[in-house]
């Protein structure tokens, strides 16, 4: 057959069009369209589920058109679940044929695991004392004719507030707590509050909080005895820690009781009758019943991406999707007593005898398990989660759980989760005892080799208060960076598990970068980073934290930190963390130690500047939040308390000092004076503690600090030492009050009249320089470099600097020894008293 021309210029045409690369798949979803349409953008499709199901097909067929990918691109508007998202093996990409479920252009769909409650309505009586109208009521919503429960109610996208019995965000006091009986007392003042089935108690409790429901209430007098439900009653009682706290000091557990209707007397209060199938709502000002979009939460899960072992969801992605409003029920059907980062206890006791193979002096048992999470993944490789939104979550926003390995988490926003924002990593199989170092056969089941980067975390852990805005399990090769984190309850990020330095399937893992400020808002015994057991090969490196809220419940006020190694922590190198003190701890850490140099505020503001979120992800900044009305933590300040006596019993004065948390905390000593130096909060205060336990002695607070020398600020170009050591003297000023003027006014501008005494100072690599007064006796610190000798370093301060000559002559007439000194002693050098 002969072709004429025409015939052979199309067949030739339609050869070069099939020639060419063919481009992604595309699916397309909108809130307008059907599940029986094509799936085209002019005929999209009602539901992403449906959208997927086509994708899986596509695979199956082996399609042409999925060469470079599909992409499941969802327009705007929002999308109700009636079950989760379920990402199986069968949906799985390739490296160069990913599966994407994406926003479409400059579109905005939510993912909503919740239901909209509307035909509200006015009280008409009174409620409570609240006047007619001012509560609205709804029929609380059912399924398949039976009744929906959730804890959570958001109203235009604000929580509201469970109804309790202490107004705003105040808290009670427990009165005691009986282990045996496994009760407590409260003070139960206001008649008005009524036992009810459902009622629970919320109780802080050291590192984490309790939901306990709430089986009886005994009234007697102005208290009254609560019993528990089990399994809580009996885990709340028998675990050692955390537990309930009794303190003269610092006040016993704060507490208060929510979800009963008789509580329900504040703007913002919710509360579901499950009785009655009703909701009532007290609105807050500004709040109309007719435009307002009142949100429960139904689906505890939004999307589960879930493989096996060896076949695994591997090359699926999503990007510019938002998932809002899940539930989380368990609380109200088991309790909620965490052992630690919102993992509940299954069973816990405490050992009779302490002391595992695996740990001497161990004395708790806990099993425990995992929360809800909106999105869960479990076996899973190469999945991204990239400019997405997880916001309005009653538990855990995203959970990389057991399996799962070279994922990416980027540019997301985090914001109004009731749980920590992300989960990663194995903590313990519900059969595995928490203590215990994890060591895996099948490597397929580590957490390995995820990156974590970029993401805004913020108003997270408003529920649960001792989760974190990411918290990192049994992992591996693992990489947090350049993520912002404020808002939170507890601390910012937590890195191990296990509570041991015996070899684990941890290592090299990595947090650089990260910007953590604003939190401990509810909690104590916090940090900015926290770690547990080892890790070896590890990094914590150019962090910048900053910024700790005021805890007013805390049971140990002083317990909050920047960076905290906890029990078992080795293997790490933790190194040029701008953070605002050098306040920290080093708790039993593993005998290989870690590797610590330049944590301080001395930090190059380079390091400073560049912590946080970077380009292309900036934009989300403006969603941080802070709690501006909320009081931050008070800096601790350099301080000098001596003691005077004889009754120096070293290591009871140790143990008074422990629970005030002395920054840099040293003692120094010359015959019958000690003196404790360090920044402290509460001087007045460890004063007292002090003299309650030594009463034989005199005690001054050296709180005048007539001069601060600091070589970060009077020295250029210097990099401050990374770890000090302080010389400390003391001398007498002539009793004479006006030459006690004169050398006051001396120091205070000698940087101005004077300033070739600082530059001798910078020559001789003086670290600080401080003097305290109180009366006519002073205290001086000198800090050199470690390592280095007072001796050596002091003529380099007078080297081709002879006026310091002309200071220091001038200096003599208003100096002389204490009482006890030589003749011929000016200036008593203290001994530092070694630490055990």
């Amino acid at each position: 057959m002969r072709l004429n021309p025409v015939t052979k210029i199309l067949i030739f045409f339609l050869l070069i069009v099939f020639s060419l690369p063919i481009s992604a798949a595309e699916i397309w979803v909108s809130t307008k369209g059907s599940d029986k349409n094509l799936g085209t953008k002019e005929s999209p499709l009602a539901t992403v589920h449906m959208a997927m199901r086509k994708a899986r097909e596509l695979r199956r067929l082996k399609d042409a058109s999925i060469k470079d990918g599909i992409r499941i691109i969802v327009m705007d508007g929002t999308y109700y679940l009636n079950e989760p998202l379920f990402v199986r093996p069968e949906d799985s990409g390739t490296a160069e044929s990913p599966t994407t479920i994406i926003a479409d252009v400059n579109a905005k769909p939510i993912i909503n695991g919740g239901i909209e409650i509307k035909n509200w309505t006015k009280s008409t009586t009174v409620i409570n004392g609240l006047k007619k109208g001012s509560v609205w009521v709804a029929d609380a919503p059912k399924k398949a004719g039976t009744l929906i429960d959730f804890r959570q109610l958001w109203v235009n996208g604000k929580k509201a507030v469970r109804a309790k019995n202490t107004a705003g965000t105040t808290m009670e006091r427990i009165l005691s707590w009986n282990h045996e009986e496994q009760t407590c007392w409260i003070p139960f003042k206001d008649k008005s509050v009524k036992f009810e089935p459902g009622m629970e108690m919320f109780i802080v409790q050291w590192w984490s909080n309790a939901n306990l429901r709430i089986k009886n209430i005994e009234v007697q007098k102005d208290s009254a005895k609560l019993s528990f439900e089990e399994p809580e009653s009996r885990i709340q009682s028998e675990h050692p820690w955390p537990a309930p706290w009794i303190s003269k000091n610092n006040g016993n557990s704060a507490y208060f009781l929510n979800n009963a209707f008789s509580l329900l007397n504040e703007p913002g209060e919710w509360y579901l009758d499950k009785k009655n199938a009703k909701i009532y709502y007290v609105p807050r000002a500004g709040e109309e019943i007719n435009s307002v979009i009142i949100t429960a939460p139904v689906l505890e899960n939004l999307v589960e991406v879930k493989g096996t072992i060896d076949s695994p969801v591997h090359h699926f992605q999503f990007k510019g999707i938002s998932f809002q409003y899940s539930n989380w029920l368990r609380p109200s059907q088991q309790g909620h007593v965490p052992l630690q980062s919102g993992l509940y206890l299954l069973d816990a006791y405490k050992l009779k005898q302490p002391g595992t193979p695996n740990q001497a002096n161990l004395e708790n048992q806990a099993w425990v398990g995992r929360p809800r999470a909106a999105v869960e993944v479990n076996y899973a490789n190469n999945i991204q989660f990239e400019s997405c939104r997880f916001e309005h979550l009653s538990s855990t926003g995203l959970d990389l759980n057991k399996g799962t390995n070279h994922n990416t988490v980027k540019g997301n926003l985090f914001k109004d989760i009731g749980g920590s924002a992300i989960n990663v990593g194995i903590f313990s199989e519900e059969a595995f005892e928490a203590h215990l170092p994890l060591i895996i056969k099948d490597e397929r089941e580590m957490c390995s080799d995820e990156v974590i980067a970029d993401n805004l975390i913020t108003n997270v852990t408003n529920e649960d208060w001792g989760t974190l805005g990411i918290s990192a399990g049994f992992v591996r090769n693992i990489t947090i960076e350049h993520n912002e984190i404020s808002d939170v309850s507890y601390s910012g990020m937590a890195m191990g598990w296990g509570w041991t330095h015996t070899p684990n399937v941890m290592q090299n893992n990595k947090i650089l970068g990260n910007k953590i400020h604003h939190y401990a808002k509810h909690l104590h015994d916090v940090a900015g980073i926290y770690t547990l057991s080892a890790q070896p090969g590890s990094r914590i490196e150019e962090n910048y934290i900053d910024k700790v809220y005021n805890s007013p419940y805390a049971h140990d006020p002083f317990l909050w930190l920047y960076l905290y190694t906890d029990e078992g922590s080795e293997g790490f190198t933790i190194k040029n963390n701008w953070i605002a003190e050098k306040k920290i701890l080093k708790n039993h850490n593993g005998p290989k130690g870690n590797i610590w140099e330049y944590n301080d505020p001395y930090v190059s503001a380079k390091i400073k500047d560049a912590a946080g979120i970077r380009a292309p992800y900036k934009d989300l900044e403006k969603e941080v939040v802070i709690d501006e009305k909320w009081g931050l933590q008070e800096m601790p300040k350099p301080y000098a308390i001596e003691l005077i006596g004889s009754d120096f019993d070293i290591e009871k004065i140790k143990s008074t000092l422990v629970g005030f948390r002395i920054v840099g905390q040293e003692l120094y000593q010359w015959k019958n004076h000690l003196v404790i130096y360090g920044k402290m909060n509460q001087p007045e205060r460890t004063k007292r503690k002090l003299a309650g336990a030594f009463p034989s002695l005199q005690i001054k607070i050296y709180e005048d600090l007539v001069y601060d020398f600091q070589n970060f600020e009077r020295c250029k170009d210097s990099k401050p030492a990374s770890d000090w050591e302080n010389v400390v003297l003391t001398a007498n000023l002539p009793s004479d009050e006006k030459l006690q003027k004169e050398y006051v006014e001396y120091h205070k501008t000698q940087f101005e009249k004077w300033p070739e005494v600082a530059k001798g100072f910078c020559n001789a690599d003086f670290q600080q320089l401080q003097v305290f007064k109180k009366d006519r006796q002073l205290i001086l610190v000198i800090s050199i470099p470690k390592g280095e000798n007072l001796d050596k370093l002091n003529p380099k301060t007078t080297q081709n600097n002879p006026r310091v000559d002309d200071w220091n002559a001038l200096m003599k007439k208003y100096q002389s020894g204490i009482e006890g000194a030589k003749p011929d002693e000016t200036w008593i050098f203290l001994n530092k008293v070694e630490t055990k």
